[in-house]
């Protein structure tokens, strides 16, 4: 049981956590100091943080044996311009998400003191502190290392935008969608602009890809989108065709199927573009992630929790939203692993990825006791399932 005296206590401590995070982000892949810091911290409460040899994160577990359960936290930041100036920023929540999970192993670490939780039974509880979410590659170096191969249970978080969630509303699963990135390079033949007709213009060609990008026909009762988010061109003078362009989409549906008939559009689109002009376009992935395939007990377990915690009134219904997660890496590459994602209702706004976001920062510690909850009640549903087997 976890009372309030615990959460009080623990509430200054986590603010004082939160801000540290918050003032020194450091983008994907670049997290080492973050790394440093949170191993040190959960060091000193008596945890033997595990660090990745060749990259930023680390793991921490409590217990042996199965069942195993999973909790995620992206460690990395955003790198994008903040009032003319190019730097890390926390404008995703992942210092909310790092302050979450360090919350969630001292209130673990509080509940065995006072014997209000034990696993005398065994049984293993993994945090897993993940780099490079924004990559959309920081969960399959996870994949890579075996650390989800033996979890049965897999929790995340995310704090949720205003338009999603009102403040101090949760959510027992994020349904997000797929989402991927592409980069074309266009090449024409460059030409004097006097004499058009010796060239191919590339620019032109990129035009047309775009244009061709709008007879993509997807299924219409579910939620997609197609859009060119970068193109550049020609590097001389302005009397010459542009010989090379670059172009980058970006493409979302919310489920798996809907993107595959996606990709498949846009490829014909490109293939249609390219026999038109007789040119050279190379189309490259740069970043694909899954839907989301939540778990129904999952779910169920993060509702239970919700409700034990903060009360039926605060309970909110699952969010289907646009926005991908490199989390659902992990039900993808092992479909074995039951998994789902808290929704954290703290008001968010202007919105996620804005330069200025901020959100309710008191919802944290309600973060914390769900999350706590979530892990111990997915361990005791694990055993129960063992035992009916």
């Amino acid at each position: 049981m976890i009372r309030q005296a615990y959460l009080d206590a623990l509430e200054p401590r986590l603010r004082n956590l939160f801000e540290y995070l918050h003032e020194n982000p450091e983008p994907s892949w670049e997290e080492w100091e973050t790394t440093k810091y949170l191993a040190q911290l959960l060091a000193d409460e008596g945890y033997e943080p595990r660090l990745f040899e060749d990259s930023p994160g680390f793991y921490v577990e409590i217990g042996s044996g199965a069942p195993v359960i999973g909790l995620r936290t992206d460690i990395d930041s955003l790198f994008q311009e903040v009032d003319g100036v190019h730097k890390a920023n926390h404008s995703c929540g992942h210092d909310g998400h790092m302050t979450m999970a360090v919350g969630v192993l001292l209130m673990l670490k509080k509940l065995k003191e006072t014997q209000d939780f034990t696993l005398q039974t065994g049984g293993t509880i993994r945090v897993i502190f993940q780099p490079a979410e924004e990559k959309g590659n920081g969960a399959l170096s996870i994949v890579e290392r075996g650390l989800i191969d033996d979890v049965d249970y897999l929790f995340g978080v995310h704090v949720r935008p205003i338009q999603e969630l009102p403040v101090g509303k949760h959510a027992p699963a994020l349904y997000h969608g797929a989402s991927m990135m592409m980069q074309c390079e266009i090449y024409g033949e460059e030409a004097h602009a006097a004499r058009p007709h010796l060239g191919k213009n590339a620019i032109e060609i990129g035009g047309s890809v775009i244009e061709a990008l709008k007879t993509i026909r997807v299924d219409t009762r579910i939620s997609w989108s197609v859009k060119v988010t970068k193109f550049s061109a020609g590097v001389g003078h302005g009397n010459t065709i542009p010989g090379k362009a670059m172009l980058t989409m970006d493409a979302r549906a919310q489920t798996n199927a809907a993107m595959e008939q996606l990709d498949a559009g846009i490829q014909r689109a490109i293939r249609s573009v390219r026999e038109m002009y007789d040119a050279q376009i190379n189309a490259k992935v740069l970043l694909n992630i899954p839907a989301a395939e939540v778990d129904e007990e999952a779910e169920e377990i993060l509702r239970r929790s919700i409700v034990q915690s903060v009360g039926d009134k605060h309970l909110a219904e699952p969010v289907v939203t646009p926005g991908g997660e490199d989390f659902h890496f992990y039900t993808k590459k092992r479909p074995n692993v039951k998994a789902a994602m808290l929704g954290l209702g703290c008001g968010v706004s202007p919105g996620l990825h804005h330069p200025h976001m901020k959100f309710d920062h008191a919802q944290l510690i309600n973060g914390v006791e769900i999350l706590t909850n979530t892990v111990i009640n997915a361990m005791q549903y694990a055993k129960m399932n063992a035992m009916n087997v």
